[in-house]
Order: structure tokens, then sequence, then C-alpha cells
């Protein structure tokens, strides 16, 4: 027995002088996806004009310089409920943090107790008091010899990291949606004035064939044509006003307002706004660095490293620092000099723990590590084909919006064109028809193509992790949490 106390005071003190924190302390991997060099540099599809090296803005939506999106997007990160439970979570596992932080202070346990005694059906021991009272204090404060409760601290702060990432990837989806949104109820709206612009050159049509008909020079089947192709376009103004108020509900859902208060000043936007310049879209280095996906990653990788010393440090004695007073004795007797005490001195406590077990459990944790390592570098590889991907599709978009806009001047030119050639008798009503129909499909690809070509904006933004902001709401709930706490 004194062997093994000598064994255990000799790894004490070794813990003591060395000051060991079990596990390993944590860095990013060499082998990790994050710091290998064609990970940071230059985007494969970022060479063309379009784009710029530049870091884009954490507040990207300003790009538009549309101050409607932006008071939407302000509004939507104050009252969004999904990030009101985000900043929640967040306050929890700063919370969290602090009670694992609690548990390397001081501590102070007190008790007190009273004893009545009678003689009667029982006999009172030799010496014993009828009636004695003591009160006592305790105080420990843990040496935390092994680094457990360091080690705990360490992975509770990562994981309120990661949860804070996490909140900081529903700011970037929130500041998103409500863009979508506005877009969406925009690029409705414009589409709205080009069908009813294609509707109005129809009703001309049907007018002057009506009038040629009643002169003898049409027949009752050319009105009867111009009247099909003009309740054909009538019947698309029903959709598109749908579409625009689905589009202001789902923003005024974001912005976390009941139906009756919706943003319907939006309904008069008459066009998206436009982002006619190169996008900045820096490299991946930046993205890395941006990227809350990337970063909640990283972050879980630390807790999980971390966990391996927590269970580490199960194999090592558990030391407090501890010293006691009270006082207990007879009531008339209890504030004489006897009847206080007192201890200094250290309190080793060891669970004598099942090695086999803890070491099982050690494995776990150093799985749990490497599993979060592969999520780590997952996150890397998939942020970077989602930006390259972004990056193409928009390239892609723009060359597209660009043809449509020229074959929509070229249809409007050949619909003027036909309807004079067809009021001088050079073609057939036939060719009038054919050519309203085609620049009523130009003007609604051309609305629709400029939608999409914001859309991709997004999605190339979304990519990019920008959205969030150190000074945005919930980032001091940490601080917060430590003021409450008592």
């Amino acid at each position: 027995m004194r062997a093994h106390l000598r064994r255990v005071g000799a790894i004490s003190a070794m813990l003591w002088l060395s000051g060991c924190v079990s596990g390993p302390d944590y860095r990013v991997p060499a082998t990790a996806m994050a710091v290998a060099p064609d990970a940071q540099g230059r985007f494969a599809s970022s060479r063309a004009p379009t784009y710029t090296q530049a870091e884009p803005p954490d507040h990207w939506w300003q790009l538009y310089q549309d101050a409607q999106l932006e008071a939407y997007v302000a509004e939507a990160l104050r009252a969004n409920t999904d990030l009101r439970a985000a900043d929640a979570n967040l306050r929890r596992a700063s919370a969290v943090v602090l009670e694992h932080q609690a548990q390397g202070t001081l501590r102070t346990d007190t008790a007190a107790s009273g004893t009545l005694a009678h003689a009667g059906g029982y006999t009172l021991p030799s010496g014993s008091l009828p009636q004695a009272y003591a009160l006592g204090i305790t105080l420990s404060y843990p040496l935390d010899l092994a680094g457990g409760i360091r080690r705990g601290i360490e992975a509770a702060s990562a994981d309120a990291e990661a949860v804070a990432a996490a909140r900081d990837h529903v700011r970037v989806t929130v500041a998103a949606a409500v863009t979508r949104a506005y877009v969406g109820a925009c690029a409705a709206n414009q589409t709205l004035a080009a069908t009813q612009r294609v509707l109005s050159t129809q009703r001309d049509t049907l007018d002057a064939t009506r009038r040629l008909a009643a002169g003898g020079r049409g027949t009752e089947f050319d009105v009867t044509r111009a009247s099909a192709a003009v309740n054909r376009s009538a019947a698309a103004v029903p959709q598109l006003i749908a579409e625009r108020q689905r589009a202001v509900a789902q923003l005024g859902a974001l912005m976390g307002r009941v139906p009756s208060h919706y943003p319907q000043e939006v309904s008069a936007c008459a066009r998206p706004p436009r982002l006619d310049r190169p996008l900045p879209v820096g490299n991946g280095w930046q993205l890395i660095q941006r990227r809350p996906d990337i970063r909640a990653a990283e972050r879980s990788l630390a807790a999980a490293t971390a966990t391996i010393g927590v269970e580490t440090a199960e194999l090592y004695p558990q030391v407090n620092l501890g010293a006691s007073a009270g006082i207990a004795n007879a009531p008339r007797h209890l504030l004489a000099s006897e009847s206080v005490g007192a201890s200094v001195g250290p309190l080793l406590s060891w669970r004598w723990p099942n090695r086999r077990a803890v070491k099982a459990r050690i494995a776990a944790a150093n799985a749990r590590a490497e599993a979060a390592l592969a999520s780590f570098d997952g996150a890397v590889v998939q942020a970077l084909q989602q930006t390259d991907t972004a990056l193409s599709t928009y390239s892609q978009a723009l060359d597209r919006e660009a043809s449509l806009a020229r074959a929509r001047e070229d249809a409007a030119h050949a619909s003027a064109q036909a309807g004079q050639l067809y009021r001088f008798g050079r073609i057939g009503f036939i060719d009038v028809l054919s050519a309203e129909a085609a620049l009523a499909d130009a003007e609604s690809a051309l609305a629709s193509s400029q939608a999409q070509l914001i859309d991709r904006q997004v999605d190339l933004f979304l990519a990019l992790g920008g959205g969030w902001s150190p000074s945005g709401p919930g980032d001091d709930a940490e601080a917060e949490a430590a003021q409450r706490a008592p």
C-alpha cells in the first residue's frame, strides 16, 4: 500500500512539475485540405474579365446600391425566426463554456447539524452529549494536474465557436433568401410589363384586323386568330401576379412579418437591381477563412481533439487543494477554543479507473477526431467545387442574357416590319401573328434570363460565404452570458 501511494505521489509530482495537459495540443493538421497550396490559390473559373481578384465584401448585397433591398436584409437579420433560434443556440453554447470554466474555480461547501439525545428506553453511550451542534465550511480548489478541466474548456469553447459559425451560415442563407425574394418580385413585375407591352401590340393588331375585315380586306378567320393570340398572352398575366405575390409573401416571412404586414410596397418595383461591374471573388485562401461551414467544421475538429485530452485525463488522479474549519460541541461550550477545528491539505481522489474502458473511450475520441478531419476536408472540397461551378454558371448566364437581348431587339424590329408590310398587303396575316408570337417569346425569355442572372449572382455570393460580419447581432452572446452569470 505504501509503495502504491509513493507511486501515486510520484505521478502527481511529475504532472505538477511538467505542467502536463493530457491529450494532443490542437493545430490544423499539415495534411488538411485547407492548407494545401492548390486549395488556397486563384479559382480556376475566375480568370474571365467578369471577375476581379478583390475580396468580396461581407455585405455583398450593398453592391446593388438598392436602398430598399438593404433595408429588407437589415430587417430580416434582426427579426428572422431561424436567426433568432441560432442566436439562442449560441447563447446556450456560451453558457456551457462558462459551466466548464467554473469547474476549475474555488468550491465552497457548508454543513450544519444538531443532535438531541434523551435517556429513556436507550442508554446513552459513555461520554456522549445530550445536545450537540456542529457547523463547518470546506474550501477546495482543483489542481487539474492532468489538464482534464482545461481540455474540457477547450472542447466547449471550440463547440461554441462551431455554433457561432453555424449561426453565421444562417445569416448567409437569410441574406441570400431575402435577395432572391426581392429579385423575384421585381422580376415578376418586369415580366408582367413586357407581357403587357406585347399584349398591347396584339390588341392593336386585333383592332386593325377587325377594321380590315369590316372593309372587306380581311376575313373572320384572321380576326379569330388575332383574338386567340391576345387571349393567350392575357392568360399569362394572372400567373405573373401570383408569382409576384408569392415572392412578396416569402419576403415578409423572412422578415418575421405576419401576412397583414407583408411589404406590399415591393409590388411597385419595376425591375430587379443590376450589378453591371465585375464581381469581386477573391481566392481560395480567403474563401476558406470566410465560409461559415468550413469554420464550423474546423472548430468541430478542434473540439474533437480536445475531447481526447478529456478522456486521457481519466487515467490520472484528481487532486484538490482543500481546507476546512468548523465548530462542534454542546450549546454552552460552542464558542470555546476546544470546539474549533481546522485542517489544510491536498485531497487526492482517484476513482481507480477501469483502464480498459478509459482506453476504449480514448480510442473512440481519436476516431471522432479522424472523422472530424474528414468532414473538415470535405467542407473545403465542397466549397471550392460550389464556387467554381457558380463562377462558370454565372459567366454562361451573362453570355445567354446578351444573346437574348439581341434576339429581343431583332424580334421587336421584325414585329414592327410585319405590321407595316401587312398593312400594305405585302405579306399574309399569319406572318404578322408569327412575328408577334416571336416577340412575346423573346420578351418573356429576356425577362426570365435577367432574373436568373441575378439568381446566379446570389448563388456565387452564397458560395463565397459572404453575408456575416463580426459586428452582427448575437456575436456578443458569450459576453452577455458572462455578464448574466452570478
